[in-house]
């Protein structure tokens, strides 16, 4: 391997908008990074879906452009 070549591995602070923070080691410039989405947050992690009002839009659209 050559020497040098490697970016500094260093801790690094990640806060979700969420609120949830933790350290983690990351290649990252920066001593802190802003996420938007978190394992605390995200649906897929959590089993809670958010449910957005589509049926709204779809009507909307049906009534604009159907027959």
């Amino acid at each position: 391997m050559k020497a040098d070549i490697h970016p500094d591995y260093h801790d690094v602070k990640v806060t979700c908008s969420c609120g949830n923070a933790f350290n983690t080691r990351s290649t990252y410039e920066k001593d802190e990074l802003n996420v938007e989405v978190c394992s605390a947050c995200h649906p897929f992690y959590t089993g809670q879906q958010k449910i957005m009002d589509t049926a709204g839009r779809v009507d909307k659209f049906k009534k604009r452009f159907g027959r």
